[in-house]
């Protein structure tokens, strides 16, 4: 089996060791995570090391897309990669480099994972290909709980109605930031694909996710209408002008300044960390439940969610080793039991005691027993189509009247990619 001489030098010092023959040497493993989360990896494979005497080598890079494109073409892939994206791990499916998990490893994922999560797992394939090392919930609007007070929104118009009522009293209901280059513009594809996924149903969303529903649609544009109802210039902190500007990790902190400069935000549950490294203004830490909490989002009893997956690109003993043990419940409690982690695990063998807080414990159950989930759609289309839903969403932030405009250049985006670009991986 080949290795990259490059990677195998890089990792050899990062972990302390010298390359080993390939036949029985460690087992190599590519991912996203650097520092503090790189650390955090580093613990789950330590323990699988200590539980089976098989050494690794690991490499983070934030451009693993790149580096696994690389690896892949020069015929010198990892053992293992984890990718933070399904339909890039789609993509090597279709291509034959990411390779099924077999019978063995396939019955202990399933008894591990709900049967929706075991279809997300097959990345739209007959067979299992990945396991999700963790995973985090998209669905849902963060609020301070002394800040939002009576009956929560249940509906998107009760959300409407309540927002629209804080806009008139003077207040600011929305934290809002669309900046993360050189993908500015996500948060925006998230509120969209939220809101057509709760209001048309998944069936409609992975229609449109897999490029068969027009942009032009009744449904899709209804969604961006929505949006734009909702977050109008004066409901968002500093106006939308201050949205496309602001980094998106920076746009909740609002929330725990006295008074608060906004009282809601649409992100995913990753956020919680960087709440806790905000502060409030005593210049204390904001604390889960007393002062953050979740909405989940309203509509249809369906959440959409993200993964990091991890498949196999070499098929050894060492390969399935880990991938058997990533799955395990064993594994699964690492990460999200290291303090300050917001880390949460999709494997429903997983106590919700191994989380700190009532708001950490709410992700993980809705996580591992929600009726019906999809897959972020923005992750699943080709990179053309991504990179201008990114930008649309900036452009009708800015100018709402280019709507018609926008979505006719979507779709002719839409028609100009080829059909087998196209991932047609469906809800779970």
């Amino acid at each position: 089996m080949k290795r990259s001489l490059a990677l195998m030098m890089a990792l050899s010092l990062l972990e302390g060791g010298c390359s080993a023959p390939a036949d029985d040497g460690p087992v190599v493993v590519l991912a996203s995570w650097t520092g503090a989360e790189g650390d955090a990896f580093r613990q789950v494979l330590n323990a699988f090391k200590a539980d089976t005497g098989i050494t690794y080598l690991y490499q983070g890079t934030r451009a693993v897309d790149q580096v696994l494109a690389s690896d892949v073409q020069r015929g010198t892939p990892p053992d293992v990669a984890v990718l933070p994206n399904a339909g890039v791990l789609a993509k090597y499916q279709k291509s034959g480099d990411l390779l099924p998990l077999g019978d063995d490893l396939s019955a202990a994922v399933t008894r591990s994972f709900s049967p929706q999560w075991v279809t997300l797992q097959k990345i739209g394939t007959q067979k299992l290909h990945t396991v999700a090392v963790k995973a985090d919930l998209k669905s849902v609007i963060w609020y301070n709980p002394a800040r939002l007070t009576g009956i929560r929104p249940t509906t998107f118009d009760g959300l409407r109605t309540y927002s629209a009522a804080l806009t008139a009293a003077g207040g600011t209901p929305w934290c809002v930031g669309m900046g993360a280059p050189p993908t500015s513009g996500w948060p925006g594809t998230d509120w969209i694909e939220d809101i057509l996924l709760h209001s048309a149903g998944p069936e409609k969303y992975w229609r449109w996710a897999s490029g068969s529903l027009e942009w032009t649609s009744p449904e899709v544009k209804q969604a961006w209408l929505d949006w734009g109802s909702l977050l109008e210039s004066a409901a968002i902190r500093g106006g939308t002008a201050a949205a496309l500007l602001t980094e998106f990790g920076d746009a909740g902190k609002s929330m725990f300044a006295s008074p608060p400069g906004c009282v809601l935000e649409h992100q995913p549950s990753f956020i919680v960390s960087r709440y806790e490294k905000a502060k409030r203004a005593d210049g204390t830490a904001p604390k889960p439940g007393a002062d953050f909490d979740f909405l989940t989002f309203p509509g249809r009893d369906v959440s959409e969610v993200t993964a990091d997956l991890a498949g196999m690109f070499q098929d050894n003993p060492r390969a399935r080793k880990l991938i058997e043990y990533l799955a395990s419940e064993k594994a699964q409690r690492i990460w999200p039991s290291i303090p300050g982690a917001s880390a949460f695990s999709a494997n429903r063998d997983l106590g919700l005691d191994v989380y700190t807080d009532q708001v950490r414990r709410k992700v993980a159950d809705t996580l591992t027993s929600a009726p019906a989930l999809c897959f972020d759609a923005s992750d699943l289309m080709p990179a053309t189509m991504t990179g201008a839903f990114y930008r649309a969403v900036l452009e009708y932030l800015s100018n709402r009247d280019r709507l018609d405009i926008l979505l006719r250049q979507l779709d002719d985006i839409r028609k100009s990619i080829q059909s087998g670009e196209w991932l047609k991986i469906q809800c779970g």
